[in-house]
């Protein structure tokens, strides 16, 4: 463990991805800046991330590009050579990501406590951060700071935002009713609610006075769904599917009223630009992996999902036990979701009730 630490004067963070996680990981660098200001942070970064959070203050990116193979591993050390770091913040336990260490130059190597540094990824540190009990995912990156001796507080998030990727949003969405965001779409299909359930709520948000906004990326996966979804409302949506870089996501998900979304990306980017969500969950535990400010919005059959599967109670398994199998979504019921949009409207927006 860490003893008594001063401010690094330079310091690398390594978390190459997944969009959620490098929000979580944004919180922990800003409390790292506001209680050592004068510490300069590199941070290296997946490509697809790094374009999500591109003009963040006080960070240098340095892309990592993990389909390279070899090629991505040195064009790393490349990109590096010549930095002298106090710190490395290695955050992420894939084996991938501990051969990316292996490149950066640092006295001391902080990674997780030995329970949670899963693929081997103890044996590329010198340094632990606290064990800690079923924490967060965020929480758990909060570990890295307090490492550092920094006294962290509640999370929160300045996330950089253009003048014209706002101006982009605003007239995409233009309206003069409250926004809702569906984002329907998790990285993979089984984690996904059915289309019916979706446009089911979509049809209740706009019978609420809400406009309705379907956002997603460009697979031809995403892209269907929000078809499916679009021919069963009974009323118009938006569709941006496939039509917003991930800044230009992020400022619709800033305007918005409130977002649903399952196990996916933009339910943490929800929560970093303050909007309310609603997270459906049934693979992963939300008490982990949900939308950090929103967790009292979740609607979640994960526990009776994963008791199941194992038998035995969810005290009784290890955290961030998964629950697997298709068709585990469709235990969540389209009355729950009205019930936390109502939930939602009442604890932000009572001039609508």
């Amino acid at each position: 463990m860490l003893g008594q630490m001063t401010a690094p004067k330079n310091l690398c963070l390594l978390r190459l991805s997944a969009i959620g996680d490098v929000c979580h990981a944004v919180a922990m660098v800003q409390q790292i800046q506001a209680q050592y200001p004068n510490t300069q942070i590199t941070w290296v970064i997946g490509k697809i991330e790094a374009s999500l959070l591109k003009g963040l203050p006080g960070v240098e990116f340095v892309i990592f590009d993990k389909k390279a193979g070899l090629q991505g591993y040195l064009d790393l050390r490349r990109k590096i050579k010549g930095h002298k770091f106090d710190v490395l913040l290695h955050m992420q336990i894939a084996l991938r990501a501990s051969l990316a260490s292996l490149c950066i130059p640092a006295k001391i190597k902080i990674g997780f406590d030995r329970f949670r540094a899963k693929e081997g990824q103890w044996l590329f540190t010198n340094k632990k951060i606290e064990p800690q009990k079923n924490p967060h995912v965020l929480d758990g990156f909060l570990g890295f700071a307090q490492a550092l001796g920094i006294t962290t507080q509640a999370p929160s998030w300045n996330m950089e935002i253009t003048d014209e990727d706002q101006l982009w949003a605003s007239q995409k969405v233009a309206s003069g009713k409250p926004i809702a965001v569906i984002s329907p779409a998790a990285s993979k299909a089984e984690r996904n609610w059915h289309s019916e359930g979706y446009a089911k709520v979509a049809d209740h948000l706009i019978e609420r006075g809400f406009y309705v906004v379907i956002c997603g990326g460009p697979t031809t996966a995403e892209k269907l769904l929000a078809e499916e979804i679009n021919s069963l409302c009974q009323h118009t949506v938006k569709n941006l599917v496939g039509e917003t870089s991930l800044k230009q996501l992020l400022a619709v998900l800033k305007l918005a009223h409130l977002v649903i979304a399952p196990d996916t990306g933009p339910a943490h980017m929800a929560t970093t630009v303050g909007t309310p969500v609603i997270g459906l969950y049934a693979h992963s535990n939300p008490h982990r992996t949900g939308p950090y400010n929103s967790q009292q919005y979740v609607v979640s059959c994960y526990q009776s999902a994963v008791q199941q599967q194992y038998k035995v109670p969810l005290s009784k398994l290890p955290w961030g036990t998964r629950a697997k199998g298709k068709g585990l979504m469709n235990a969540i019921t389209v009355t729950q979701v009205t019930d936390k949009i109502r939930q939602i409207i009442a604890d932000h927006y009572p001039e609508m009730e």
